[in-house]
């Protein structure tokens, strides 16, 4: 009977979410990234709540989001200073912000998190919700490393949560993973990217795999370049050089993995060799591990692979 009412239940709430707009869009986390997604959600017509539990990082987040408006408006409206203006004024006008999760999930259609990348936290934190949003509001994560379907256990809203994976800085960079789990019902699939389309990105479908598809490819490609660094086979100065000059790329990755946070890069390899240990492009590296050991995280501590005044 059990097994029969969660049915009937999952069945209807599924039916709830059908050709659903989104437009009131709630998200969580008053960080860097958190408020570059509510710009660009705001700056496209959704009504934004952005909701963090520190007051004082909501202003300093909704001051930043107008001090970026402002930026964008001096290039795009730069012979029209009050067409500019008016863009902004009409652009903050679809944002608020809220210490109380609760009660914002209870009028979202959406709910995104980009909060610490802690899975404990991240479930508790959607656990609570699940109780109070309504029945056809998605959930979505922008983890950019933890499993998908991990972070949707802690709900009973299987078919109704997914992933939006954006890049920082978020107003400048085009791409979005949306990831669908095993349990993603093709209506919450096709609404998230019909969410991402309509704030000017560009969409790639992505299973729920580790790193999905950016940084499964990125992440090891940077370990593979400490590894060889690390065996004696270059110098970190002539990989990074190799790989600007001969592949193209705009930053080598030592110095990417700087820009990144070389604790950031530690934690996404942790992660991934915890879930699979025996997979060679996940094994760790000593000289990684002993930089961040000794608080050497890159750009954002002065010293990495390499130190910055």
């Amino acid at each position: 009977m059990a097994f029969l009412t969660h049915q009937v239940t999952r069945g209807f709430s599924s039916s709830a979410v059908r050709n659903v707009i989104i437009k009131q869009v709630m998200i969580i986390g008053g960080g860097q990234m958190g408020a570059g997604i509510a710009q660009v959600a705001a700056a496209t017509g959704h009504s934004v709540t952005l909701v963090d539990m520190s007051e004082d990082v909501l202003k300093k987040a909704v001051k930043g989001i107008e001090g970026s408006l402002k930026r964008v408006v001096k290039k795009k409206f730069a012979d029209k200073p009050e067409a500019g203006a008016e863009f902004v004024q009409n652009v903050m006008k679809n944002v608020s912000s809220s210490t109380d999760a609760a009660s914002t999930a209870q009028c979202s259609d959406l709910v995104l998190e980009a909060i610490v990348e802690n899975l404990k936290i991240k479930q508790d934190l959607f656990a609570g919700l699940d109780k109070v949003a309504p029945a056809h509001t998605i959930f979505a994560s922008n983890t950019s490393s933890l499993p998908i379907s991990d972070i949707a256990s802690s709900t009973s809203r299987l078919d109704r949560f997914g992933g939006l994976h954006f890049f920082n800085p978020v107003p400048m960079m085009k791409l979005v993973e949306v990831i669908g789990t095993s349990a993603t019902s093709q209506d919450t699939f096709d609404s998230l990217l019909n969410f991402t389309k309509a704030l000017g990105k560009t969409p790639v479908s992505c299973k729920d795999t580790p790193g999905f598809i950016v940084n499964r490819l990125l992440v090891p490609y940077m370990m593979e370049a400490i590894r060889l660094h690390e065996r004696g086979h270059g110098s970190k100065e002539d990989i990074d050089i190799a790989m600007k000059l001969g592949a193209g790329y705009p930053m080598g990755p030592f110095e990417l993995l700087d820009y990144v946070g070389l604790d950031t890069a530690k934690f996404i390899i942790d992660g991934w060799c915890l879930m699979d240990p025996n997979n060679p492009l996940f094994s760790q590296s000593e000289m990684l591990n002993k930089l961040v050991a000794e608080g050497k995280y890159g750009r954002k501590t002065g010293e990495g692979f390499y130190k910055y005044k």
